[in-house]
């Protein structure tokens, strides 16, 4: 019965229950301590345990008076008589709060005894171990490798709580549990980790942790993160994101609570080794890292400030480089000495992304809020190198961009600006490698540093110093400090300066006095950004400023200032300064042009404040300009004297055209000018090329139109000033405008600027180098601009240029040289033929010399297009070079010898030679590059050099190849041309061809001999008379090495030559006499021969290429019968030669096909034709046959490509004209076989092939249309041909798929015609074909058409095919007709009374003669087994008498194991498929045949008995039973019937029995008891009264077969049919007590009767033994037949007999019987027989035991006689019947025996 809810509700109730009203469990309870065992615990009272653990606690108090509050309340008096289970809930969840508090304090302590003894008394009274599981195991976990973590679990209770469950093996087995174990846990488990988190974190809120806590929490806490981690890995990404957000919402809480607290710096510490530690391993996104960071530094202390640094910069690393929050960065700021902080922990760990980030920030906040606070601390990071260059480089770069960003609304003192200039300025002047490299960013910034100079107000760029003079001692290297400081005073500048003479030259602009200048900018500079400075410094009497309109210092000095390489402010201040000077009156009447050039300049500077300043100033010169004009009064022109040191080349405006320039051109474009530096150069460019014809003079001073003569005043006066100024910045920006005018009114600015670019080329590199980096310019530029003057055609410049570029100079101003060459490049598209023509022969003068000049030269000509007239003047420039090569010195020539070899040796060394062949080398390849398709008429002379070249190459010695390549190239690339133009004509008559084939013949380069074979390809589509008559020779080459080429442009190469070649070739072949083929013998065999030498992988499109330009139909069958025959017919030849066939169509196939069989006819005429001359003439027959053996051999194969089938049916179905020429080939190709076939007829081996390729032939067709074919050939008279053609479709049946509807009723509708060829032909071997052809047909496609294959089989098993006398048509028809049988079935009745004779008779003869007929004999089982299997109520009466009889002879013949198996198949069949009765019957009939035939046809008789009985079933078994009995009676007989035959074999025999006995029981199962008990009965009354009592051998032998048979019956059958054994126990008695022993044999039935009696003993089981009458009968019988022991040994048969009746016989009156009558015989004088009954009784004492030794009073006597036995055996096996019986009793007989 279920239990009911309320029972199972109290039996949870008291599960959980920590209470209990068993004592025996209450005093378990009570036995559960920490210290003592539990036998001494369980006997403690409270009281006693109370005193122990109370002087525990009062140590503890004594240690830390954090312990005292706990005196009243869970150490008090009181507590002794708390008890739990009477508190009521409140009480005890109060209970269990001060039980945690002291546990988080007491846990520290757990490694002292007072502590031990503390916990002690919580467990024993307040049962902490039950009630607070969690808490203690907590409490003690840090101590888990401890003994007292032991001893806890020892006590813990059977329940623990969930997350401490993986102690239960640590519990049961009572050992520590590893760390790793834990660890494991936590990863696995978060509530383990969660659990020990929320212990040490409360622990620490209360001040109660302790180092080991915080140590043992740290460990856990990184490994559980680390585990964790690599647990939730996932390579899908939304998987891992989910994973990591899981993993950071638990642990975030645990952790963000771990790093505030302040009061707990080892536990900050150990978060921050956790947060290390997830942030290397968890990948964090910079939103965690930076919450984590700020959460690190909010709770930060003086004591964790260091390791917190730490794990801030690894945090850093793992983030982004972008800038941290501004809180981080404020708590950083706060932290003491954080500079030396970060430059103690950069030694030691990487700091570099967290500098970067931390300036980052404070760069922003400067930004943002003017905030400097950082900037030192920046400066220190960036200082120290914490960074790498790439991040130096970003935060430096990020500082100048902040001197631009911070704005006077958040910087409005500007002292964040002035700090940050102070802390830029330091940087970029340190020493060493970071100051480098903030140099560099400077120099490469991308904004406007001049502004940001401004900006900040300090000059940011490196310092130009000025240089000392000798004297001046007080910049040494000890003092450059201090003296910066004295050179940036403005007053000791100005004090220095008063001290200056002044200079000869009263001119800034000269060279002397740029020592004064020098030290007047360094001032101008510094006090450019403070005007009253700049006031004081425009006083200096140096400067002379009140006579600045008539000397030039003070404007020369402001102008070299505005044009020189300073900063914008000073330039600009610049600007305004003589802005301001030309306003005051005494300026008015003097004409200050000279400066206009100098501000126009000033108008393309970068910086717009400058280019403002310029305008401002410009404006004053043109009202200055107007003043004058409106006054009339002839002006001074300023600085027409002293401007220059030499000024007499300067040109002066005119006041018309002064006026011009400024109103009409300058001041206009002045805005425009201020927004882009590049206007003023577009204004002057613009307005110096207008040439309006029609302005005049007087149409000058109209607004808008200037003259030419203005124009021309204008152009001449800037180009003298570009000539005479010094200042290389005014030219080069004023050459800028200038070198884009051509000319003005006639006038070309080379002859006007020619002497500037004169004078810079003359001056040495170095000079030159130095004037360009004082004004920091680019050389290069200068060069660029300088010779761009030059314009093209201008004769003189063009000089000048050669001048430059053949200068001994030339080596060291290559810069100079480069630009020059530049120049004449970007004239050449301008220059005309002639001068193109001119600078071309000079280039190429100037190529063939050495260095640099040589390299510009001629890369020069390789980058202009090079006219017709200058290519041919190379080409034809090259013959005299190669005749001048050729032709050595007269000197030499007279001491050279007249030897060729030494000639050549000699030439080879000479630089003639080489400078020959550089030259020819270069214009071959200038030719080659400028597209010779555009120059055509260079051919003649290209062939000319390529003539040359080979008379040139043996003078050489060398390939000369590429030279040779360059040429063929250039004449490849022009044959277009000629076949589109048809003007162009190539003469015919110069042997162009002839060359090209001794090109190709000589040459080794595949580079050379490919390029000749496209040219010769080219020319024979464009001009085939030029190379046709050579042609062949280049063929006959090509295959000894172009076709060996593996590469792509070498295939290219030979498709192209034959494609282009070949056709024109044949069309010239065809206009011979000789027959084409014949023609193109040679070039085919050069092609044939190749064949091996060609790359593999391009072999077969080559050939095709080849056969297409030929033509198939000619020259296919042809090229293919050569492969052969050079080849031979290896599967690699015949493979290829099938793919190059398969490649055409079908009837190109198929006519090839015909003319190779042409072929092959032609070499068994008795005078060959074309096959002698493909072939060769064959001396011999042998040849003929090896040569005719080859080409057959390939033909079949090529017959049964696949693809030609395929594209054969597929015209097939198409049924049009090209069907019809198919089937026309086809049946062409079919005759030509044949009648090669007959030629060849008396040469085996090739009549064979022939055979091979007609089959192959008629496998191409469908079935279908094969069979159209095959009913015209089989009215043939031909009787072989017939036979092949069913041969073939033999072949082709086997192949068909059943589904293929077509195939299935063509070959049905054959089969009439089939049957008639078996009905009417007389040759045996066609009828034998026809036979296996209908065999074939019958058995894929008979049941689709049963009527056609009836007729078949009733005319295959009649008189024309079965009743032939032919052997191999008797089996064929057996054969097929056995298929038939499948195929009709039922439709087959008709036939079989024929058939079925006629088969028996075969049969039987084939086992009569001397020599047995095995195959017939199969065939005839085959037909045999196909009726038994499908047919069997055919096979019976006399058909299945027969049949057996016969088998009986085979299975006794010596045919092979294959023929038995036939035989043996087809009865086992008729076993299984027969009726029983007439299975059985027959089998009755056939058992005495069996026996005389001998033992193998008994033994096959017996398998198939055995087969029937198994098939049938119990009631047909049943209803047959006579007929087994009588042949079981006969079976049982044959070891008597055999005796009586002088061939008997006992050993055989026996075997026999046994299978009889088997096949018997087989039977014995499938009778029930009523129907097998008469059969039974009859056999034991037939075995021993069966014979006359005379015939006792008879008898005898009768007995042995049925009683070895009633052995295996009883040993089966068991106990299920011991009853039986009452119908032999007096045959049994009988046979026993009438033995006579010394026949051998009555003692072998003897034996068999005792071994039948035993198993019936054995398997008793329903105590018929027991019963007297049955017990009677045999008994006594039993025990006489120890008389016979001095006969024979007993201890086999008869003693076990006795043992298992005595078992069987369970009874005590039995037994007794037995044993007084064995005691009877221990009292014999014969010792056998007392020995047989001692092992006897030894057998019974071991098999009935302790019930037969009931009788041992009665023994003893008989044991006592038997102990002193005469017979020393008889003594001994006493002895061990004695030892038997002491081990069943277990005592000794001594006693007893006495």
């Amino acid at each position: 019965m279920a239990p009911s809810s309320l029972a199972a509700q109290l039996a949870q109730i008291a599960a959980n229950s920590k209470s209990t009203l068993n004592v025996k469990a209450q005093k378990a309870a009570h036995a559960k301590s920490l210290i003592f065992e539990p036998k001494v615990a369980a006997g403690q009272s409270f009281q006693t345990v109370y005193t122990i653990c109370r002087e525990g606690f009062d140590d503890l108090c004594h240690l830390d008076a954090r312990f005292a509050p706990y005196d009243t309340t869970l150490f008090s008096e009181q507590s002794q008589d708390e008890d739990r289970t009477q508190m009521t809930a409140a009480e005890n969840a109060e209970l269990d709060k001060k039980v945690d508090a002291f546990l988080h304090l007491v846990g520290s302590k757990l490694r002292l005894m007072p502590a031990i003894k503390a916990v002690e008394w919580l467990i024993r009274r307040f049962r902490i171990h039950e009630y607070s599981t969690a808490s203690l195991i907590t409490t003690f976990l840090p101590y888990h490798a401890a003994p007292a973590f032991v001893t806890l679990m020892s006590i813990l209770p059977t329940k623990i709580p969930n997350q401490y469950k993986f102690l239960d093996p640590y519990i049961r087995s009572l050992t520590s549990p590893p760390r790793a174990t834990i660890v494991q846990q936590a990863i696995h488990h978060f509530e383990v980790l969660s659990t020990i988190s929320t212990w040490t974190l409360d622990s620490c809120h209360a001040q109660q942790q302790y180092p080991g806590l915080i140590s043992f929490w740290g460990g856990v806490m990184t490994e559980a993160i680390n585990g964790m981690l690599d647990q939730m890995r996932s390579g899908r990404k939304a998987i891992q994101r989910d994973n990591d957000q899981e993993l950071l919402q638990k642990v975030l809480p645990i952790l963000g609570d771990a790093l505030m607290m302040k009061k707990v710096p080892g536990l900050q510490i150990a978060t921050y080794m956790v947060l290390s530690v997830y942030a290397a391993k968890g990948d964090l996104d910079d939103t965690v890292l930076s919450e984590f960071m700020h959460q690190l530094v909010l709770g930060w202390t003086g004591e964790t400030v260091r390791p917190g640094l730490i794990c801030l910069s690894i945090l850093a690393q793992y983030r982004s480089a972008k800038q941290i929050s501004w809180k981080v960065a404020k708590a950083l700021l706060k932290v003491q000495d954080l500079e030396q902080l970060l430059l103690d922990v950069h030694k030691e760990h990487r700091v570099d992304k967290l500098a970067n980030s931390l300036a980052l920030a404070l760069i922003d906040r400067l930004i943002k809020k003017a905030d400097a606070r950082g900037l030192p601390l920046i400066r220190t990071i960036l200082a120290a190198q914490m960074l790498n260059d790439k991040l130096a480089s970003v935060i430096f770069k990020t500082l100048l961009v902040a001197g631009l960003k911070i704005t006077d609304d958040i910087d409005e003192d500007g002292q964040a600006r002035r700090q940050l200039g102070l802390t830029i300025v330091a940087l970029s002047q340190a020493t060493g490698e970071s100051g480098d490299l903030y140099r560099t960013v400077i120099e490469e910034a991308d904004f406007d540093i001049d502004d940001l100079e401004l900006r900040l107000e300090a000059s940011i760029r490196p310092k130009k110093f000025i240089k000392q003079t000798e004297g001046d001692e007080r910049l040494a290297e000890d003092e450059a400090a201090a003296a910066l400081a004295e050179e940036m005073d403005l007053d000791a500048g100005l004090g220095r300066l008063s001290k200056h003479k002044k200079t000869p030259a009263r001119t800034c602009l000269a060279s002397d006095s740029d020592p004064i200048f020098d030290e007047l900018c360094q001032l101008f500079i510094a006090a450019a950004a403070d005007k009253d400075d700049l006031m004081k410094l425009d006083e200096v009497s140096i400067l002379a400023r009140e006579t600045a309109p008539a000397d030039c210092f003070y404007f020369s000095f402001y102008m070299r200032i505005w044009l020189g390489p300073y900063p914008i402010l000073a330039r600009a201040r610049a600007l305004e300064m003589a802005k301001t000077r030309l306003q005051e009156p005494d300026c008015a009447k003097l004409d200050f042009q000279a400066l206009q050039p100098y501000c126009i300049a000033a108008l393309s500077d970068p910086a717009k404040k400058v280019r403002r300043a310029a305008s401002e100033l410009l404006a004053v010169l043109q009202s200055n300009i107007s003043d004058a004009g409106s006054r009339k009064k002839a002006t001074v022109t300023w600085g027409s004297q002293g401007l220059y040191k030499k000024s007499q080349g300067l040109k002066w405006l005119t006041p018309e055209a002064n006026r011009a320039l400024l109103e009409l051109i300058i001041v206009p474009a002045l805005e425009e000018s201020i927004m882009h530096d590049d206007h003023i150069i577009a204004v002057l460019k613009e307005t110096l090329e207008s040439s309006n014809k029609q302005s005049t003079e007087k149409e000058s001073s109209k607004k808008g139109h200037i003259s030419s003569s203005i124009r021309s005043s204008i152009f001449s006066f800037l180009t003298s000033h570009v000539v005479e100024s010094p200042v290389l910045n005014l030219k080069l920006r004023l050459l800028k405008a200038l070198n884009q005018v051509q000319k003005v009114s006639g006038t070309s600015r080379t002859p006007l600027l020619l002497p500037l670019l004169q004078w810079w080329a003359a001056l040495p590199h170095d000079e030159a180098r130095s004037l360009a980096e004082k004004e920091s310019l680019d050389e290069a530029q200068v060069d660029l601009n300088f010779v761009d003057i030059i314009v093209a055609n201008d004769t003189t410049g063009l000089e000048c240029v050669y001048d430059i570029i053949q200068s001994k100079t030339a080596e060291d101003r290559s810069g100079l040289v480069s630009a020059a060459f530049a120049r004449i490049r970007k004239m050449w598209p301008s220059m005309k033929d002639r001068t193109k023509f001119d600078v071309a022969q000079k280039m190429l003068e100037l190529s063939q010399t050495q260095g640099t000049v040589a390299e510009e030269a001629t890369d020069l000509l390789r980058n202009v297009p090079l006219t017709t007239d200058i290519l041919l003047a190379f080409l034809e420039a090259l013959q005299d070079v190669a005749q001048l090569a050729a032709e050595p010195p007269a000197s030499k020539r007279r001491r050279t010898s007249s030897s060729d070899h030494h000639r050549v040796g000699e030439m080879q060394t000479s630089p003639e030679l080489a400078a020959a062949l550089r030259k020819i080398t270069l214009v071959l390849q200038l030719v080659e590059a400028s597209e010779p398709a555009e120059h055509p008429e260079l051919l003649q002379s290209l062939f000319m050099v390529l003539s040359e070249l080979q008379t040139f190459r043996t003078l050489v010695g060398s390939e000369l190849g590429y030279l040779q390549n360059l040429v063929l190239s250039s004449l490849l690339a022009m044959m277009p041309t000629y076949r589109s133009d048809k003007n162009l004509k190539i003469d015919t008559s110069v042997g162009h061809g002839d060359v090209l084939v001794s090109c190709i013949q000589k040459s080794s380069s595949p580079a050379v001999q490919n390029s000749a074979l496209l040219l010769v390809a080219s020319l024979s589509k464009t001009a085939p008379d030029v190379v046709l008559h050579s042609v062949m020779p280049i063929f006959t080459f090509m295959g000894s090495s172009v076709l060996r080429q593996s590469d792509d442009y070498s295939a290219h190469v030979i498709n192209q030559t034959i494609r282009e070649v070949i056709p024109p070739l044949i069309e010239t072949f065809r206009k011979g006499r000789r027959p084409i083929v014949a023609s193109a013998s040679e070039l085919l065999a050069s092609f044939v021969i190749a064949y091996e030498h060609i790359p593999s992988h391009r072999r077969q499109g080559l050939f095709i290429s080849l056969v297409e330009n030929l033509g198939p139909q000619d020259f296919l069958f042809a090229l293919v019968a050569m492969f052969v025959d050079k080849y031979g017919t290896s599967d690699n030849v015949l493979t290829f030669t099938a793919d190059l066939i398969n490649h055409f169509n079908v009837e190109t196939q198929l006519q090839t096909l015909v003319k190779f069989l042409e072929l092959v006819a032609d070499m068994f005429k008795s005078k060959p034709n074309l096959s002698a001359t493909l072939f060769g003439k064959k001396e011999n027959e042998e040849e003929v046959n090896k040569t005719a053996l080859k080409q057959l051999t390939l033909l079949p194969h090529i017959l049964a490509n696949r693809s030609l089938k395929r594209e054969i049916r597929k015209l097939a179905y198409r049924d049009d004209g090209e069907t019809v020429r198919i089937r026309e080939l086809y049946a062409q190709l079919l005759e030509d076989i044949l009648t090669v076939a007959d030629t060849v007829k008396a040469r085996k081996v090739l009549h064979a092939r022939c055979g091979d390729a007609l089959s192959s032939l008629l496998n191409l067709l469908s079935v279908s249309e094969f069979i159209k074919s095959v009913e015209t050939l089989l009215d043939r008279p031909n009787v072989g041909l017939r036979q092949k053609v069913l041969r073939a479709l033999e072949s082709r049946v086997d192949s068909e798929g059943q589904t293929d509807v077509e195939s299935r009723t063509a070959l049905l509708a054959f089969l009439p015609q089939l049957t008639s060829v078996i009905r009417d032909s007389d040759d045996m071997l066609y009828k034998h074909t026809a036979v296996t052809c209908v065999d074939k047909i019958s058995e894929k496609y008979g049941k689709k058409d049963i009527e056609a294959v009836a007729a078949a089989a009733d005319t295959i098993a009649g008189k024309h095919c079965l009743g032939q006398g032919d052997r191999r048509l008797r089996v064929m028809a057996l054969l097929c007709l056995a298929s038939l049988v499948d195929v009709l079935q039922d439709g087959m009745v008709p036939i079989l009374p024929t058939a079925i004779p006629q088969t028996l008779e075969y049969l039987e003869g084939s086992l009569n003669g001397a020599e047995f007929d095995a195959e017939l004999h199969n065939a005839c089982y085959s037909l045999m087994t196909a009726l038994a299997q499908h047919l069997p109520y055919m096979i019976s009466g006399a058909y299945l008498d027969r049949l057996l009889a016969v088998s009986n002879k085979s299975a006794e013949s010596s045919l092979g194991a294959e023929d038995h198996e036939e035989r043996t198949q087809c009865l086992h069949f008729l076993a299984k498929q027969l009726d029983a009765k007439v299975l059985f019957t027959a089998l009755q009939k056939n058992w005495t045949l069996a026996m005389e035939v001998g033992y193998a046809a008994i033994r096959e008789f017996i398998s198939v008995l055995g087969m029937g009985i198994d098939k049938h079933s119990k009631a047909s078994i049943g209803k047959n039973v006579s007929s087994l009995s009588a042949i079981f009676l006969g079976a049982f007989d044959l070891r008597r019937l055999e005796h009586t035959q002088a061939r008997a074999n006992m050993s055989k025999v026996a075997e026999l029995e046994d299978a009889v006995n088997e096949v018997a029981l087989k039977m014995v199962y499938k009778l029930n008891d009523a129907a097998f008990r008469p059969i039974f009965s009859q056999l034991v009354d037939w075995a021993c009264s069966g014979l006359p009592r005379s015939d006792i051998l008879g008898a005898t032998l009768r007995q042995q077969s049925v009683f070895g048979f009633l052995y295996t019956f009883f040993d089966n059958l068991k106990s299920i049919v011991t009853s039986y054994a009452s119908y032999i126990l007096e045959p049994a008695a009988k046979i026993l007590s009438n033995a006579s022993l010394k026949d051998a044999e009555q003692r072998e039935a003897w034996k068999r009767v005792l071994r039948t009696l035993t198993k019936c003993f054995e398997h008793d089981q329903d105590d018929f033994w027991q019963a007297p009458s049955h017990f009677g009968a045999v008994g006594p019988v039993l025990v006489e037949q120890f008389l016979h022991a001095p006969q024979l040994d007993l201890t086999e048969e008869l003693v076990p007999a006795v043992v298992e009746l005595a078992a069987a016989a369970d009874s005590q009156e039995h037994q007794k019987e037995l044993n007084t009558t064995l005691l009877k015989h221990l009292r014999s004088e014969t010792a056998a027989v007392r020995l047989a009954v001692v092992k006897c009784e030894q057998a019974l004492v071991d098999k009935v035991g302790e019930e037969w030794l009931s009788m041992l009073p009665e023994m003893l006597p008989y044991i006592s006689e038997l102990q002193d036995d005469d017979d020393e055996v008889v003594d001994r096996e006493t002895h061990r019947w004695i030892v038997k019986i002491e081990g069943v009793l277990g005592e000794s007989l001594d006693s007893m025996l006495q």
